[in-house]
């Protein structure tokens, strides 16, 4: 696969930012290459619903290994991932076309794919349901990986390793393969979000992916839309919420405009 880097030229938001005080507008089908019955995704938000996405989704995480940062978690060079195909089905092709479609819609993402997993920054596991646990024991530890499969019950995950400055260092991501196209998918895009910096949930926002509630299956414009707002060059590693807020009325007006 060629390397994956920046947007490419020609790639635009349909973030057309609806007027202030109402609700995301503009509802659409999901992509014709989504899975059967993948939700439908509004297409236009006001400054006020990205800005509380935002600051919900990239500040904390369930699991994190390494620094405790106070602020945003980002990378700031280039992203090199490596996949390794360890499950039943064969899931690499239909993965690195999910890491690609990131690459070409987020502008300033950088990312390329990597052959040898020493020479890789971020990590996706394709694995079986019954090898998920043991997998996660032998990357972070007995105790780490049972007392997190525990509180969450997860079918997919990703930890985050950072610098206390908030300089991603590591993303370890783990996702099942053999339970269908509806479990891959969903967790693909779930995880890949959080690889890149958005490593929390929010359970009680109906347009994200992150929403633990929701199975989606697709790159969502409201998730896009923050993403992009991450590898803004204004919103740096290390940021707090309050620093952050100063910046992201700007961010938003000069989010793309139009698909």
């Amino acid at each position: 696969m060629a390397a994956i880097a920046a947007t490419l030229s020609g790639v635009l938001f349909c973030v057309l930012l609806a007027p202030a005080g109402h609700a995301a507008t503009g509802q659409r089908p999901a992509p014709p290459t989504a899975q059967p019955g993948a939700p439908p995704e509004f297409t236009r938000f006001t400054p006020a619903e990205l800005t509380r996405g935002f600051l919900a989704l990239a500040f904390g995480s369930d699991l994190r290994v390494g620094g405790k940062p106070r602020g945003v978690r980002k990378f700031s060079g280039t992203a090199r991932v490596a996949v390794l195909e360890q499950g039943s089905v064969p899931r690499a092709a239909a993965y690195r076309a999910v890491l690609r479609e990131f690459a070409e819609k987020i502008p300033n993402l950088a990312a390329m794919p990597s052959d040898a997993p020493d020479g890789a920054n971020i990590i996706v596991r394709l694995i079986d349901e019954k090898n998920f646990v043991g997998a996660m024991e032998q990357a972070f530890g007995r105790r780490v990986a049972r007392a997190f499969v525990a509180r969450t019950d997860p079918q997919c995950m990703t930890s985050i390793k950072s610098r206390p400055d908030g300089t991603i260092l590591r993303a370890d991501v783990f996702i099942i393969v053999d339970q269908g196209d509806e479990v891959f998918y969903d967790c693909a895009y779930h995880e890949t979000l959080h690889a890149f910096g958005l490593s929390n949930h929010a359970d009680n926002n109906p347009w994200t992916t992150l929403n633990q509630t929701r199975v989606v299956g697709y790159l969502t414009v409201y998730d896009r839309a923050l993403l992009t707002m991450l590898y803004d060059p204004r919103v740096k590693p290390g940021m707090s919420a309050s620093e952050v807020a100063k910046v992201l009325p700007a961010v938003i007006a000069d989010l793309p405009k139009g698909d």
